[in-house]
């Protein structure tokens, strides 16, 4: 049997699997997600081992920014399924008196869920919760490239689900392409905006609505009024998370010239903690996932003036943090997502012409902003578009189930977490239900002059 049909088959089990109806029962949902829950702790200790495996995560790495991320998502979607899928009232317009509108929330049916490798098992199992819990069936796609956290994310599909009911594809570019070729209900795709172009052409094949969360260039803007202190060691710390290879990692940072040598001075100060080597490098810094991504931004080292760092580990798929300057416009570092440790700043003294310069670019997924100043930061929020980001922070804006997550214009469309992830995977069902007992004559044949003066009084 071909892998084509294989897959083929993987889907007709789902459809067949909708068609029973199981998956419209909210108790269903709940007993699916607990099972899951039950599967992930028996496998916890292997998924810490792949992760470190693919990545070089270390275990509080991966506890904070995968591990505890899903446990406390499924807790979530548990404690307010029964209340998310209960139908919601609406009140009725005046042409639909005597009434009652209610809206229901229906899975689309069956879905395709596509992870990427940066963190890939909290980016393949969120919106799965989510998916579960709206009641879709699901086919999963996880990358190749974070191979050995697919190989367990099969395994626990595998034991945690009955067949049809999800589904995990391993495999890479062909088996993408094979199912990209089927009617699916819904598509969730993380990655590249580049990809994201090809994913939304193939969906539009058949009509089936995407949800795409892609990256960008998330731009930093400190201003002579910020905390230098805390700034360097926050933005550090989104920088140096899983090695840059976060899609709501700060890309580059504008800095105010009065600031800019203190900036650099204490930013240099938290790299050094990576860039001293030895032991800690080693197990507490995460390599670049593989050598077509590591050749990439080896080669973005030439391209501007390094001020700190360019230190790499081509045995180790390791790149130091670097922290560059005078990056040409039309370089690929200041043309394409960096998604690794390389750090461009880029010096200002009004700040009128960096908000200038990003409105000619591309909306990024996120945007940082560092400031004493509130008038300034509440003009960066009405004024910049991008799909979510931090005043006096870096990455945290995403860690919560009580917000949605998404992008904006290239940087994606649509959102998850939490309740925003059960709505992504559902239909609202609007339903009027009218009484037999009355009826409003005016919009039946036939049209009178006193209907339409009635229609007009109260229209």
């Amino acid at each position: 049997m071909s892998r084509k049909t294989e897959i083929y088959n993987l889907f007709e089990d789902a459809r067949k699997y909708l068609k029973s109806k199981k998956t419209l029962d909210p108790e269903f949902r709940i007993k699916m997600l607990k099972r899951l829950r039950t599967t992930l702790k028996r496998y916890e200790s292997a998924i810490y081992r792949a992760l470190q495996t693919d990545l070089n995560k270390c275990e509080q790495e991966a506890l904070m920014t995968e591990v505890s991320v899903v446990f406390t998502e499924i807790d979530y979607v548990l404690k307010n399924i029964r209340v998310w899928t209960k139908p919601r009232p609406c009140r009725p317009s005046m042409v639909q008196m005597p009434g009652k509108v209610r809206v229901y929330d229906e899975p689309y049916g069956v879905v395709l869920i596509i992870s990427p490798w940066n963190y890939p098992f909290q980016l393949t199992l969120l919106p799965l919760i989510g998916a579960i819990a709206a009641g879709n069936c699901v086919i999963l796609k996880p990358s190749a490239y974070s191979r050995h956290t697919t190989a367990v994310l099969e395994k626990i599909c595998a034991e945690a689900f009955p067949r049809g009911f999800v589904s995990c594809v391993t495999g890479g570019r062909e088996e993408n392409v094979d199912l990209l070729d089927l009617p699916f209900d819904y598509i969730f795709f993380t990655g590249s905006p580049a990809v994201g172009k090809i994913v939304a052409k193939k969906a539009a094949e058949h009509l089936t609505p995407v949800t795409l969360e892609l990256g960008g260039k998330s731009p930093v803007i400190i201003d002579e009024t910020a905390d230098i202190s805390k700034t360097a060691r926050r933005v550090a710390f989104g920088k140096l998370l899983n090695a840059g290879q976060t899609c709501v990692a700060p890309d580059y940072v504008y800095v105010h010239k009065r600031v800019k040598p203190r900036f650099i001075s204490e930013l240099t100060a938290q790299f050094d903690i990576i860039s001293a080597g030895g032991d800690y490098a080693d197990t507490c810094y995460p390599r670049i996932i593989n050598e077509k991504h590591f050749e990439r931004l080896a080669a973005m080292l030439e391209e501007a003036d390094i001020v700190y760092g360019g230190k790499i580990d081509a045995a180790k798929r390791r790149i130091y943090p670097t922290i560059l300057e005078n990056a040409p416009a039309d370089s690929t570092l200041m043309q394409t997502e960096i998604f690794g440790p390389l750090l461009p700043l880029i010096e200002f003294e009004d700040v009128e012409t960096v908000f200038m310069a990003l409105a000619e670019k591309a909306k990024p997924l996120a945007a940082y902003l560092f400031t004493s100043d509130d008038e300034l930061a509440e003009r960066f929020i009405r004024e910049m578009p991008f799909g979510g980001g931090c005043i006096n922070d870096c990455v945290m804006q995403v860690a919560t189930h009580f917000a949605p997550f998404g992008g904006v214009g290239n940087s994606g469309m649509g959102a998850y977490h939490g309740y925003a992830t059960y709505k992504t995977f559902s239909h609202g069902k609007t339903v009027l239900h009218k009484p037999w007992k009355m009826d409003n004559m005016m919009r039946h044949h036939p049209y009178t002059d006193k209907k339409l003066g009635l229609l007009k009084a109260l229209l």
